[in-house]
């Protein structure tokens, strides 16, 4: 599956990931010290929702417009990000521009804080130093697995791995899987969060039997499936893999996991999102 984030920017995926992505980190904001936030796949950073990539799928109709239409509460935080990067502009028909992981991640930094970015396409690499050009974030062009590893243990006494490739690789899953043994063998208490779509149960049950085999204490599975029953072939949703979610996150995430499922759900399906612990 090719997953490059300009053709998805502000689908229903990026709503799901975004939002638990800025609970998250707010949850480990809770104590002072400082986070190193490391995004392995960042993307261009910034993304025009009226521009050729994002008007050829249109998926940001059933994700961003519609949290922007539904005014959930529980959404504030995620529309605000959203609006951080349309300041000037009118957004009651949906916002223009779109903010990927950097972007809302750099929003998030506090003083003590530090953000390093992560893209080996050239072209994007090219689009994301400049979407962060007024940001502190430190912007690297390597291969992400050797980045992910190289970076951990951060120099901060806690931090944060944002994990969210294209999956254009046929062995994709195997490399994250196998980098995040390595990663844990090298920082066990570090936050690890991975993104992955949702196409057949099946395959994906194998994925997850896999990861069960890293015995991996406290490693959560947030799933959010569009549709009743499967769609043979087709995206049927996304979930998040999350290493070591501090309590405060996950105390909070049936009410907001409820909101997002009313907002998101396609007419006609009351759609699905599950909590699951895959850890001893």
């Amino acid at each position: 599956m090719n997953y490059r984030h300009s053709f998805h920017a502000g689908n229903s995926a990026d709503v799901v990931k975004h939002s638990l992505l800025i609970a998250l980190v707010r949850a480990l904001q809770q104590k002072p010290s400082a986070l190193t936030l490391i995004d392995t796949h960042a993307g261009c950073g910034l993304y025009d929702l009226h521009g050729d990539a994002a008007q050829r799928t249109g998926e940001a109709t059933q994700g961003v417009l519609r949290a922007f239409v539904d005014q959930n509460p529980l959404l504030n935080d995620y529309r605000a990000a959203v609006q951080a990067v349309n300041v000037g502009a009118h957004v009651g028909g949906g916002p223009h521009l779109y903010p990927g992981s950097p972007r809302i991640l750099a929003q998030l930094l506090r003083p003590q804080d530090s953000l390093i970015l992560n893209e080996k396409h050239p072209e994007d690499v090219y689009a994301l130093r400049g979407a962060m050009r007024d940001t502190p974030a430190a912007v690297h062009q390597r291969d992400a697995y050797e980045l992910w590893l190289a970076m951990v243990p951060p120099r901060s006494p806690r931090g944060v791995v944002v994990v969210d490739p294209p999956y254009e690789q046929t062995d994709e899953r195997i490399r994250i899987t196998t980098t995040l043994a390595a990663a844990q063998r090298k920082w066990a208490h570090g936050v690890t969060v991975i993104w992955y779509p949702l196409k057949e149960r099946s395959a994906h049950a194998h994925w997850k039997h896999q990861l069960r085999k890293l015995r991996i204490a406290k490693l959560l599975t947030v799933e959010h499936w569009l549709y009743d029953a499967d769609q043979p072939g087709i995206y049927n949703g996304a979930g998040l893999f999350i290493v070591n979610p501090p309590y405060a996150f996950t105390e909070a995430l049936p009410p907001l996991l409820e909101a997002l499922r009313a907002t998101l759900a396609p007419e006609g399906h009351r759609g699905e999102l599950t909590i699951d612990w895959l850890g001893d």
